[in-house]
C-alpha cells in the first residue's frame, strides 16, 4: 500500500488553482527558498513545532516527557499535554485511501465551482509514487487534479503523472541561473527545461512568480520571464504573488529565524503586472 509524507489538507481553498479545492501538502522538498512560506514543509520527515508565544510556562509538556525536554523521540506526549496549543507535531504518514477520504468530502463544491484537488508541498513530485497514485484515484473518481510544483526533478517524473493531471500550477522565481541557487539553494537549469518542455507539449500550466523586494521586482527580471515564456510556449495564465511575512511564527516554531524580506508595494506590483 503506498504511503507519502503529509503536512496539512487544506478544505475551501480559492487559491491553488480554478474553483473551489481541496490542498494537499506534501512534505520535503529539494530547494531552500530564503523566504519560504511553509518553511516546516522542507525537512521530509515529521518535526516539531513549538509556538513559544502560545507557552504560558505551565510546565506540563516537561513532565510528561521521557527525555524532560533535553531530547525529542517525537513521541507526541508533551502535544497531547500542552494545554495551550504551543506545540504540534508536524507531518505523518497518510495512505492514498485516508487522502482520498479527505478530498472526497468536497465533491459537491468541486461539481458546482469547477474545482477539484490541488497538490502541492513542499515538493510534491519528490514522492512520485504516491502522488501518481493519488492522481489516478482523483481521475477514476472524475475530480480535476493540479499539481503545484517548482520543477526541479527528472522530466521522467512528469511524464509518468502527463495523463492524470488537469492543471500545473509552476513556480519560477529568477532566470539567472548563480542568483537562483543563492537564494534558493539549486540552479534553475532542470527547472526552466521541465518548464519549456511542458509548455511545448501543450498541456495547461499556471505560472506563478513570487514577487519578492529587492529581488525579483524589476521590471527587468519579469521582461527575461516573459521573453523566456514567449520563447517556448504559451501558458494559460500567468500570477504575481507578492511576498507576505505571514510564515515568520512558522520559522521561529521550527528553531530557525526568518530572512528580512519585503513585500513590493501595490504600485510596483501594477507595472510588473502591466509587463505580461
Amino acid at each position: 500500500m503506498s504511503k507519502g509524507m503529509i503536512f496539512d489538507i487544506q478544505r475551501n481553498s480559492f487559491v491553488d488553482g480554478p474553483g473551489i479545492r481541496t490542498t494537499v501538502f506534501f512534505k520535503g522538498c529539494n530547494l531552500r527558498c530564503a523566504w519560504c512560506h511553509n518553511p516546516e514543509s522542507q525537512a521530509m520527515g515529521p518535526q516539531l513545532m513549538v509556538y513559544e508565544d502560545r507557552c504560558k510556562g505551565c510546565g506540563r509538556c516537561k513532565a510528561v516527557c521521557p527525555h524532560g525536554l533535553e531530547s525529542c523521540d517525537l513521541c507526541g506526549k508533551c502535544v497531547a499535554a500542552c494545554p495551550h496549543g504551543a506545540r504540534e507535531i508536524c507531518g505523518r504518514e497518510y495512505t492514498v485511501e485516508e487522502v482520498l477520504t479527505e478530498v472526497e468530502k468536497d465533491m459537491l463544491f468541486y461539481k458546482t465551482s469547477g474545482g477539484g484537488v490541488t497538490f502541492s508541498g513542499g515538493e510534491c513530485m519528490l514522492q512520485i509514487d504516491f502522488l501518481e497514485a493519488l492522481l489516478k484515484k482523483c481521475k477514476e473518481k472524475g475530480i480535476h487534479t493540479a499539481v503545484d510544483t517548482a520543477g526541479n526533478v527528472p522530466f521522467s517524473q512528469f511524464e509518468r503523472i502527463l495523463p492524470v493531471t488537469d492543471l500545473f500550477l509552476y513556480d519560477i522565481k529568477l532566470m539567472d541561473d548563480r542568483k537562483h541557487a543563492r537564494y534558493t539553494g539549486q540552479g534553475n537549469g532542470q527547472i526552466l527545461e521541465n518548464l519549456k518542455n511542458l509548455l511545448m507539449s501543450g498541456v495547461n500550466v499556471w505560472i506563478r512568480i513570487p514577487v519578492i523586494a529587492g529581488v525579483n521586482d524589476s521590471a527587468e527580471e519579469m521582461q527575461a520571464i516573459k521573453a523566456f515564456l514567449e520563447s517556448c510556449g504559451k501558458p494559460e495564465k500567468i500570477e504575481l504573488l507578492p511576498y507576505h511575512a505571514m510564515a515568520e511564527h512558522k520559522y521561529r516554531a521550527i528553531g530557525n529565524e526568518p530572512l528580512p524580506f519585503g513585500a513590493p508595494d501595490d504600485g510596483c506590483m501594477q507595472k510588473l503586472n502591466e509587463i505580461f
